[in-house]
This record gives C-alpha cells, sequence and structure tokens, in this order.
C-alpha cells in the first residue's frame, strides 16, 4: 500500500526526527524491516539493508562530518514515490573544512511504511 500524501507527510514527520536523532527504534516504527538505505559516499555507492548496518553508517557519518544542518528542503509525492530537493551544509572532521551540497532523495513504500531511501547529491 502506499500512502496518500497526508499520511507520507506523517511518516516523513516522525522518519526525519527519527533519522536525525539516530534512534533506530523510532526510525524502524515507520520503515519496513527490510528498509534499504543508499547514498554514494566519496564516489562509491553504499547500500544498507539491515538495522546494524544503518547503525554502522551513522557511527561512521558522525566520524567524518560535524554541524550538518539541511535547509531549503521541499517534498514532491508522486503516485509511487516521493522525492525530497534540499541543500545541506557542515563541517568535513578530517579536514577541518565546510562543505554544502543540493541534492535529492528519492522514497518508496511499501505496507504504509517507507522501504528506500536513495540519495543522489553533488557539491555546490
Amino acid at each position: 500500500m502506499v500512502p496518500n500524501e497526508a499520511e507520507r507527510d506523517a511518516l516523513f514527520k516522525k522518519f526525519g526526527r527519527a533519522f536525525f536523532k539516530q534512534d533506530l527504534d523510532a526510525l524502524y516504527d515507520v520503515v519496513t524491516q527490510d528498509f534499504t538505505y543508499s547514498i554514494l559516499v566519496d564516489g562509491t555507492s553504499r547500500e544498507f539493508r539491515t538495522r546494524d548496518e544503518v547503525a554502522g553508517f551513522f557511527l561512521e557519518r558522525n566520524a567524518s562530518q560535524k554541524d550538518v544542518r539541511f535547509d531549503n528542503v521541499v517534498f514532491h509525492h508522486a503516485p509511487d514515490a516521493t522525492f525530497m530537493t534540499y541543500r545541506v551544509t557542515g563541517i568535513d572532521v578530517a579536514s577541518d573544512t565546510a562543505f554544502e551540497r543540493v541534492g535529492v532523495e528519492r522514497y518508496t513504500f511499501d505496507r504504509g511504511r517507507i522501504a528506500e531511501k536513495d540519495v543522489y547529491s553533488r557539491p555546490v
């Protein structure tokens, strides 16, 4: 079942709060048990399919980025997916330099929950 726009908005509110707090219990209340998170990291496509893999990536990202802030976030609902456009800024820990990226994320749904988060971004 693909949620309607109001249901998606409610899911994304809970998802966003859980994701940025890195609260895996709250996150897995709104995603499917086989949730897949894919992202390009340093030119390498990465895919996380289990709760432990997502938790590991949170730890990895925390060690490489700080002061991360999202703005200009807009959700675009299509019949079978939702796309989120955004701008993100932060500090690269290794080089202590600022970064800025723009991106789009594609979300799909299954059984009324978020099934996939697929991230595409590039430097500004």
